[in-house]
């Protein structure tokens, strides 16, 4: 019974994001909003407009003039739940979904670089400062660049070996940050930012690639990269999200992009030298993360705000861990089980975010929440 839920229930998510033409929301689109001339460009305004939408339990945008976009990181998550759909059951239906979503990605790459990277559609501010639309970011190149290894690996299209060569360009060039103890790749172009995920994500993408490639200083830089990161692996085997004292918080997505792609370069790279880390780190996740009842913590201290990714990303995991370690299919399992009950509606989404008292912000994003709950359903269909 549990498997046909699944099924259903991916079924329903993967004809939500067709029927919306691929776009929806985005949690932090609000600088798209036609209130941001009254921030009038200060960067602590637009912070509170942005997250005027990002953290409201009502969906706001209408009011704000905030419109459905593109979303190169749906079409991502989206394209890779075609493949692995494809590897389930051989339709060439999903084959043509999938190449349709990566011929999109080749066409939209980010104008600002030669190479092949991509961002969001959008301004962003953070405490970090302002990043403009459209400019790069490591994290939704490097997963990308996965889906055009995983399509190449299936298919062998000299195009998407084009793209793969073009990506690992763009990520050899982004700076570095230099250590006694590994290099971290930035996590845009622009400028050094040293985030955990991102370096591990690009590190992963980098292994893959040179199998192609045979680029040797992709792996290089694969393997110093992973250093940086598992150096700094915490004693109970979590990641800070970044080293400097702002970023010393743990959370339950960042921690699986973490886990998923430090087993991803290990099978890549054929390189054991990280195995105890990623031992301790999955025994952290499962023991951290999951309440019995299958609800997905956001942090490692509190459970919420539930936020949809949590519960996508811990699905993905640990069907991904499954192969390893069978305790990890139950558990995505019980997750899967848990989001399909308490946050899907009944025309297929899967809703944003999940308040104390049970209070539900339903907004339909696009990659946040329906590609990546796509992706991670289509996952954990294929294990059982």
């Amino acid at each position: 019974m549990l498997k046909q839920r699944i099924e259903a229930s991916l079924n329903g998510v993967e004809r939500w994001i067709e029927e919306h033409d691929y776009k929806g929301y985005d949690p932090s689109d609000g600088l798209t909003s036609y209130l941001r001339p009254l921030t009038c460009s200060n960067t602590f305004l637009e912070r509170i407009l942005q997250q005027i939408g990002r953290q409201s339990p009502v969906n706001l945008r209408p009011l704000m003039g905030i419109k459905p976009l593109e979303s190169a990181q749906g079409r991502g998550y989206a394209a890779w739940g075609y493949l692995e759909r494809f590897r389930q059951t051989g339709e060439d239906t999903y084959k043509i979904k999938a190449l349709t979503c990566l011929d999109w990605l080749d066409r939209n790459k980010s104008p600002r670089y030669q190479s092949h990277s991509w961002g969001y559609y959008f301004d962003y501010a953070s405490r970090g400062g302002k990043r403009p639309e459209q400019e790069s970011t490591t994290v939704w190149t490097g997963l990308i660049g996965q889906v055009f290894l995983e399509a190449y690996e299936l298919f062998g299209l000299h195009r998407d070996l084009e793209v793969i060569e073009s990506i690992c360009d763009w990520i050899l060039h982004l700076p570095r940050e230099r250590t006694p103890r590994g290099v971290c790749l930035s996590y845009t172009a622009s400028g050094l930012g040293s985030i955990h995920n991102s370096n591990m994500i690009a590190a992963a993408f980098l292994a893959g690639a040179s199998r192609y490639t045979h680029k040797s200083e992709a792996l290089e830089a694969a393997r110093q990269a992973m250093e940086y990161s598992c150096s700094r692996q915490l004693p109970d085997g979590a990641w800070y999200y970044a080293e400097r004292d702002n970023c010393h918080w743990v959370d339950n997505f960042h921690t699986g992009y973490n886990l998923d792609n430090l087993k991803r370069y290990a099978r890549y790279a054929q390189d054991s030298t990280f195995d105890e880390n990623l031992k301790k780190g999955l025994d952290y996740y499962q023991k951290t993360f999951i309440l019995d009842d299958g609800f997905p913590k956001y942090y490692c201290q509190r459970p919420y705000p539930l936020d949809i990714q949590c519960a996508s990303q811990a699905i993905e995991t640990l069907a991904f861990f499954a192969e390893d370690d069978p305790d990890c299919l139950g558990l995505a399992c019980r997750v899967a089980n848990w989001t399909i009950e308490n946050m899907q509606d009944d025309d297929g989404h899967f809703y944003y975010r999940m308040y104390p008292f049970h209070i539900k912000a339903k907004v339909p994003l696009i990659h946040w929440g329906q590609a990546t709950m796509h992706r991670a359903l289509a996952c954990l269909l294929a294990r059982l």
